[in-house]
């Protein structure tokens, strides 16, 4: 299987996970603003995963452009990573229609968590599949928003406990740091 056809099926199931999520929006109760604060929670539940999902759309694009070869390894690897995100449109709804509850934000953090780790099993299965020139290997260097990414969403795991607010806040916090491009494999493809 080529890189495109990986590409094109990843791109495939990543729209319909933005599909459910907006589907599983609520319409306000009535036709006013003051309508709309009720929702709110749910909203923003919505904005946040709706970024993230940008955010792994982009940053997968990038990592198959640095690919050279997919092989078995590579496409169970990219299915792993897809199944952990086609979770968030369910720990959404959850979180949004219950946002200061501990357990719907601490099941979102572990979703997070585990895409996370998924998208570096991926990096890696690519590195061993592409061999000793990697191109993605030599873009990578330090990866420090990679390394950093679970550790704050263990915090946000375990602050949850105390006040789910501070997990929630953890977790957009991780989204920020993404919403900087990642210029590394854009950097290491022009030369």
């Amino acid at each position: 299987m080529g890189k495109g056809r990986l590409e094109a099926f990843s791109d495939g199931v990543l729209a319909i996970i933005l599909t459910i999520m907006v589907l599983e929006l609520k319409a306000p109760e009535g036709t006013t603003l003051d309508a709309l604060v009720p929702l709110a929670p749910s909203l923003l539940s919505y904005v946040l995963s709706f970024l993230y999902v940008g955010i792994y759309w982009s940053n997968h694009h990038h990592l198959l452009q640095a690919c050279k070869r997919v092989n078995g390894s590579v496409l169970w690897a990219n299915l792993h990573l897809l199944f952990w995100l086609s979770l968030l449109p369910f720990a959404t709804r959850w979180m949004g229609d219950h946002h200061l509850a501990p357990l719907p934000s601490i099941a979102y953090g572990v979703i997070l968590l585990a895409s996370a780790l998924a998208y570096v099993v991926l990096q890696r299965r690519i590195i061993v599949a592409d061999g000793a020139d990697s191109r993605l290997q030599h873009a990578l260097g330090g990866d420090w928003k990679g390394k950093l990414s679970p550790v704050l969403y263990l915090g946000g795991i375990f602050a949850t406990l105390v006040d789910a607010r501070i997990g929630q806040a953890l977790y957009a916090l991780v989204a920020l740091l993404w919403l900087i491009p990642d210029r590394r494999i854009e950097r290491e493809l022009q030369r």
